[in-house]
């Protein structure tokens, strides 16, 4: 059950994308109430001692896929499983996607996703919609939806001919009218016709092992569709958001608009950080689980996703959770990974994170020196929330903001096992890794719903959260 009471954290070190200070906070009627110095409350204020805590605002996660139905195959997580291992993580906020599908709207879409979440979430979620189908309609339906349904951003896929495949043409328009609008296109860049060619030729040359799946996606292809659509972008005098970088090929191209002055953003996925293409390197479909898109790719790309997400050419560390099992007997084989025993082409793409996202982060990128903590919050909270247009209601602590906020122990590590989480997933990429940090406590609107290893949440007490313009900087 929730708990309304007002909750003072007493001696915390607040931490946001600006700020590091030690305060008391007090949470009272949904938000963040008071910050000062020994704050005085009456008895009937729950107070919690956070003296060597970190209070961070909690994650915003903008690339979640949710009962994300593609073809034969649906994610493993519904909204309700997904959200509660999102909020076992730190994360509050989630923004899934809604999929135009050839018989309806954006705004069916919308209603569809809607219906479905409503009763099952146990944080605050939004939404993009995924558009495949560009005409004069779907047009107005967009302007609709931003204007009168809190959906202000859209995705646009580059990749997958005949499935969800746009042309340049119609990723254009959308970016003229959604950035007129004040909105953003999010793009997943890759060549999708000579991706397809290469499939093709490796499955006649009867490669079907997992590994062919990254060796038919290069890195060149990444590189290409990026600079193809920050030109579209560039032409519609939009801004453009680029979703799960993974290489450099594809990063040079966004540095080098930014620096031109284009208003080019994009995110990278903490599995590009962690690992690298070596675990291609075999014929075992245990492989499998490295399965997703784009591919893994080189140790120098690392170290180049590191140099930018430290100059905020990367402005967003999202998941992609996009989770399907590697057994049959979980939740079938449309939720398995299985799927593509015979054929890679076959293996469902997509790896779980959604719980890992914020202790991962912390272990290798400030525990390391990589990142400072206000960098670390910025990039999990503070930026996603105000280029999806939900700051400052989201993705800071600050009087009047959302009571979202987490109390998070640097001091202690753990050891991540996938029986210990929380989503549906049968398998973690982090099995049997030592992390440094662990969540302690987790509050939604002031209602403590995560106590350690206890779950005070509720499914369907997370909130529809409209958003608005795209607050870019």
């Amino acid at each position: 059950m929730t708990d309304s009471t007002a909750t003072l954290i007493r001696n915390g070190r607040v931490i946001t994308a600006s700020d590091d200070y030690v305060a008391d906070v007090l949470l009272q009627g949904g938000i963040v109430h008071t910050i000062g110095q020994a704050i005085d409350v009456g008895p009937d204020v729950r107070v919690v001692d956070a003296t060597g805590l970190y209070v961070l605002p909690g994650g915003v996660d903008t690339h979640v896929h949710l009962e994300n139905v593609i073809g034969p195959t649906i994610t493993a997580d519904t909204f309700a499983s997904g959200t509660k291992a999102a909020a076992f993580g730190g994360t509050t906020t989630i923004v899934d996607f809604a999929l135009q599908t050839e018989r309806d709207s954006p705004l069916g879409a919308i209603a569809r996703a809607q219906r479905s979440a409503e009763s099952q979430v146990n944080v605050d979620y939004s939404l993009h919609v995924i558009v495949t189908r560009v005409d004069e309609q779907v047009l107005k339906d967009v302007r609709y939806a931003m204007h009168h349904e809190g959906v202000s951003s859209f995705k646009m896929f580059m990749a997958y001919p005949g499935v969800m495949m746009a042309d340049d043409a119609s990723i254009f328009r959308m970016l003229r009218q959604v950035g007129a609008d004040g909105g953003m296109v999010a793009l997943h860049a890759e060549n999708g016709t000579v991706i397809d060619l290469l499939i093709k030729e490796a499955l006649e040359a009867g490669h079907t092992a997992p590994r062919y799946h990254a060796l038919t996606r290069p890195s060149l292809m990444e590189g290409e569709a990026t600079h193809r659509g920050i030109r579209l972008a560039e032409l519609a005098n939009a801004p453009i958001y680029f979703v799960h970088v993974s290489s450099n090929d594809a990063l040079k191209h966004i540095v080098s608009a930014r620096a031109e002055g284009i208003p080019v953003f994009a995110e990278t996925c903490p599995h590009y950080l962690l690992f690298d293409d070596s675990v291609y390197d075999n014929e075992d479909f245990e492989t499998a689980k490295y399965v997703m898109t784009p591919p893994l790719r080189k140790p120098d790309d690392q170290k180049h996703l590191w140099r930018a997400l430290r100059y905020d050419d990367l402005q967003v560390i999202a998941t992609d959770h996009c989770p399907f099992c590697m057994k049959a007997d979980h939740f079938g084989l449309r939720s398995s990974k299985l799927r593509g025993t015979k054929s890679f082409a076959e293996i469902p793409n997509g790896a779980p994170g959604i719980e890992t996202r914020l202790v991962s982060l912390f272990d290798i990128g400030v525990v390391q020196g990589k990142l400072s903590l206000n960098r670390f919050v910025e990039l999990t909270a503070t930026t996603p929330a105000k280029l999806f247009g939900l700051f400052p209601k989201k993705g800071t602590i600050a009087v009047g903001s959302d009571a979202d906020v987490v109390l998070f122990n640097p001091a202690v590590s753990q050891t991540i096992h996938a029986k210990h989480l929380h989503g549906n997933c049968d398998h973690t990429l982090l099995e049997g890794r030592s992390l440094q940090g662990r969540v302690e406590k987790v509050f939604l609107r002031g209602n403590l719903i995560v106590d350690g290893p206890d779950w005070h949440g509720r499914a369907g007490m997370g909130r529809f959260v409209p958003r608005g313009q795209v607050q870019a900087f």
